[in-house]
């Protein structure tokens, strides 16, 4: 096809638009693998780059969308042919590169992982960059010596994305789950997905003392700022926490005792530039230690042209779980 569809982000009189519009195929960018898209997300990034409440996009015009799963229609890469199945987030789409809300994308062949046996390309966008970035962390706090043996956990933002991902992986892997929420109304479905506990985020909102009563043995946090100050100054000795959000802001108002006083570490989880053969262990857990029903719970499906009015949706607060966007 000439044209395809696309949610399209242009620059205007004030900040940017997104709108559902034809893309020119002769516009795609460099990349030695075309795929045909079937599946994208919704995430948080997302939100921000549609709305234009974050200067997440870099050059303009823009195809928004950070992750996808399709087929492969056309490759000069070795590693790939037409027909594989494939899943890609991150890489800077979205942001420098055309990106997922599209038809179409053409990406470089490295940033590819195939598909993981037993997931469907709805499935891998169910998890999407969301709980793929939830996986990195489990992955991060086990190599850190974390086991369920260690305590409980907790996980903050726990009714968005990441924090849906994460409570089901860590409740299915056998942790007691603490799970802080704004959204207390939402208890039913966090216990539903695995948490032993529900907490009101106002517990960690305070401003934070150097040390704190020792509550968890490690967690995982999307939140950042005083939430993430918190979790670190009521960690237990030894314990750890993964930051990989910013939901609440970018500063960190805390002091050096939790990590000279407890021996806490704070691991930082990236999933834009994450080195390939991480991504591909991470899938393959996700693959294997998500419960398939749990995903189906914490899914809803929209079309591509609902795109820009659920962007504005998850950065207010009024996304539960997983937004899967059906491409085709």
């Amino acid at each position: 096809m000439a044209t395809f569809k696309a949610i399209r982000i242009d620059k205007a009189d004030k900040g940017t638009t997104a709108t559902l519009a034809q893309f020119d195929e002769a516009e795609l960018m460099d990349g030695d693998v075309t795929v045909r898209v079937e599946w994208s997300t919704l995430n948080y990034k997302d939100g921000l780059a549609l709305t234009g409440k974050a200067p997440v996009v870099r050059r303009f015009p823009m195809i928004a969308g950070i992750d996808f799963a399709g087929t492969v229609e056309a490759s000069s890469h070795p590693a790939w042919k037409p027909g594989d199945k494939v899943v890609c987030t991150g890489w800077g789409m979205g942001e420098t590169h055309l990106g997922a809300y599209a038809e179409k994308a053409r990406v470089k062949g490295d940033w590819l992982v195939a598909l993981p046996q037993g997931l469907s390309s709805r499935d891998a966008m169910a998890i999407g960059t969301a709980g793929f970035t939830a996986m990195l962390s489990v992955l991060a706090l086990e190599k850190n010596g974390l086991s369920p043996k260690s305590g409980p956990v907790v996980v903050t933002g726990a009714a968005g994305g990441v924090g849906s991902v994460a409570t089901a992986v860590l409740s299915k892997l056998g942790y007691h789950v603490i799970a802080s929420t704004g959204r207390v109304s939402e208890a039913d479905y966090l216990k539903e997905i695995g948490a032993a506990e529900v907490i009101d985020r106002n517990e960690l909102s305070a401003p934070a003392k150097p040390l704190a009563k020792e509550r968890w043995a490690g967690g995982v946090d999307s939140v950042g700022s005083t939430t993430l100050a918190n979790l670190l100054s009521m960690t237990k000795y030894g314990g750890a926490i993964a930051a990989c959000g910013l939901a609440a802001g970018m500063d960190l108002p805390s002091s050096v005792a939790p990590f000279i006083l407890r021996g806490v570490c704070l691991l930082g989880i990236d999933s834009v530039m994450c080195p390939i053969e991480l991504r591909k262990a991470a899938w393959q857990r996700l693959a294997s230690d998500l419960d398939r029903t749990k995903l189906s719970e914490i899914t809803h499906e929209i079309p591509l042209a609902e795109v820009p009015e659920w962007g504005a949706k998850i950065l207010a607060g009024q996304v539960r779980g997983r937004i899967v966007v059906k491409i085709v």
